[in-house]
């Protein structure tokens, strides 16, 4: 397609979400706050996606539904053109959601009372995936290193145990929005490869990577060793914004992690429903266009956000190299809980600490420009 794809989709054009249970918008019931907090677009999904909804519900009959040849194959050949990894079928676990994923991986590695290392800051759910599978979190901070996240691999390395059966990373990272490299995944893998620890990789963000020069690595495809001590959890639900359709995948390479995966799933864990399938299938088999323009949407909507916080007093953030999430560093206004602060000037933000960081705030840039303006002129007259 031509170089500016977003010119023939209407992102800018403002979607009324109020009053439609959205958990995102009936947060803030009643109140003049804009919510950019929870990782959902506000965007209307994809024509394609769209329309074979329709097609299904037209049909008329949802009875209970297995997934489609069509949507395995165009799973395999997403992994295959876009990030050079080469699947089997019969690796791919499907899942009624990641945050699933993630609690059903704690219970399928290691035992009661086992631990689980990730690193900080931390989508909720990875700090409270272990103990809900009675298992122990050991939490490392990433290294601010004046301008991007890394990791602190000596940190690692030291918290490491007999007793530490898995190491849960997000790759694009929520909430910093890093694209990790070749140089700092490898090195990663192999201090978990050197004590027998099983890798569950969340790529949920692999397909949106904002920037021209970053490229998403997928951990398993790095080296079969790697891939044989690998759960990577993928869905089409944050790029094509299918969050509340339900849809999600586990692709897990050796046999015996795979068994003990599904075991943990065997009467408790749902199928995937009907419209997930569909949606998922035209999203990954139809939509590559809408992806592309939905990139070049995001990318100027983050440029907008950090040259609002470069302006700022008191705000500070990294680069955003990938997924609409924008994490910002509110220390310096001096507020006791900035999430609060935010609240009270109409723009809802995630708040900090619930990722095990005080004083930060992320902000979910998936909205149309002209609300992301009047939230950004919001918080600029907050701060001044």
């Amino acid at each position: 397609m031509a170089n500016h794809p977003e010119q023939f989709f209407d992102f800018d054009t403002p979607v009324d979400r109020r009053n439609t249970a959205s958990l995102k918008w009936d947060k803030y019931k009643g109140r003049d706050i804009i919510p950019l907090w929870v990782a959902d677009m506000d965007f209307k999904s994809p024509p394609a996606v769209i329309t074979a909804l329709h097609r299904h519900a037209d049909h008329g009959v949802f009875g209970y539904t297995m997934p489609p040849e069509d949507l395995l194959e165009a799973v395999m050949c997403m992994l295959e053109h876009t990030h050079a990894w080469t699947v089997k079928p019969e690796w791919i676990v499907w899942l009624p959601g990641l945050v699933s994923g993630l609690n059903i991986a704690c219970r399928a590695v290691g035992e009661q009372g086992d631990a689980v290392i990730t690193t900080t800051p931390a989508y909720p759910p990875f700090l409270s995936a272990p103990s809900l599978s009675q298992r122990s979190l050991i939490t490392v901070a990433h290294v601010d290193d004046g301008s991007r996240y890394i990791f602190d691999f000596p940190g690692i390395e030291r918290v490491m145990t007999l007793q530490t059966r898995m190491f849960i990373l997000c790759n694009p990272q929520n909430p910093t929005g890093r694209v990790f490299t070749r140089d700092e995944l490898l090195p990663l893998a192999e201090i978990c490869l050197r004590y027998n620890i099983i890798i569950c990789s969340d790529e949920i963000h692999c397909g949106l990577v904002l920037d021209h020069d970053k490229n998403h690595i997928v951990l398993a495809s790095l080296d079969k060793e790697i891939a044989l001590k690998t759960i990577t959890l993928l869905a089409p639900s944050k790029t094509y914004n299918l969050p509340g359709l339900g849809c999600s995948f586990a692709v897990i390479p050796d046999k015996d992690l795979r068994s003990c995966f599904r075991k943990v799933m065997n009467g408790i864990v749902p199928h995937v429903n009907a419209f997930g399938y569909t949606a998922a299938l035209a999203a990954y088999r139809d939509s590559e266009d809408w992806r592309l323009a939905l990139i070049d949407y995001l990318r100027k909507n983050r440029d907008m956000v950090e040259n609002f916080v470069l302006r700022a007093h008191g705000l500070r953030l990294h680069h955003v190299e990938a997924t609409y999430l924008a994490w910002i560093d509110c220390r310096g206004l001096g507020a006791a809980n900035p999430a609060a602060f935010f609240d009270a000037a109409g723009v809802g933000l995630s708040n900090g600490a619930d990722f095990e960081a005080p004083g930060f705030v992320r902000l979910n840039f998936g909205c149309s420009r002209s609300v992301l303006a009047e939230a950004l002129r919001r918080m600029g007259d907050a701060v001044r």
